[in-house]
């Protein structure tokens, strides 16, 4: 494999990022078909990147094969565009009236909760999005990026949030430490699907 360099994304490459965030975040979780998975996938990315002060590419040559943003307090956004702002505007509304947003409104509940306890502790940043290539799982991205942040960010105490249904062991192997977790239950696919949501963190 070639070696791979970790720099600031391009925003031209935001689109293979939503791919990847869709498969590797399951968020097929929480739509009906393929058109929706894609609405929603691009408004996570675009919700997620608004908030975000850094964006990291991770790229294989000219391929970007994996991504990591978060978010540091009182630090400019890194990527600001007015029609990403707009699309999460609209996307937000639809979500509310579309009802299919019973799901990721369970999940965020659950996250709220435990940031509220979280948020008594002395932190200084959050990972708010992160994936890598599902092609090039366990090719060591991922720790390139985790990597990277921390050669940037020394020092410094990160929180993010994970679940069951993804790959938290990741997290876990590379010295995160779960703070609080809870159990939510989900409806897919008119099925009951029990899941834990994780709310980890580091020391950088």
């Amino acid at each position: 494999m070639d070696r791979i360099k970790i720099r600031r994304i391009d925003v031209s490459d935001l689109k293979k990022a939503r791919k990847f965030a869709a498969t590797g975040m399951h968020l097929n979780r929480y739509v009906n078909n393929s058109f929706e998975l894609y609405l929603y996938s691009k408004y996570v990315l675009y919700l997620e990147l608004s908030k975000s002060t850094l964006a990291l590419g991770a790229y294989m040559g000219k391929r970007l094969v994996g991504f990591l943003f978060a978010r540091f307090e009182n630090e400019a956004a890194a990527i600001h565009s007015w029609r990403q702002q707009l699309f999460v505007s609209i996307g937000s509304s639809v979500i509310q009236l579309s009802g299919h947003n019973e799901n990721s409104t369970a999940y965020d509940k659950a996250n709220r909760k435990m940031f509220q306890a979280f948020s008594k502790q002395k932190y200084d940043g959050e990972i708010t999005f992160f994936a890598v290539d599902p092609e090039l799982n366990g090719k060591g991205i991922g720790t390139l990026l985790l990597e990277e942040l921390r050669a940037q960010k020394s020092g410094k105490t990160i929180y993010l949030y994970t679940d069951s249904g993804s790959t938290y062991q990741f997290y876990l192997h590379r010295g995160f430490e779960i703070f609080k977790q809870k159990v939510i239950t989900m409806n897919v696919n008119n099925k009951e699907l029990k899941l834990t949501c994780f709310l980890m963190s580091k020391k950088l």
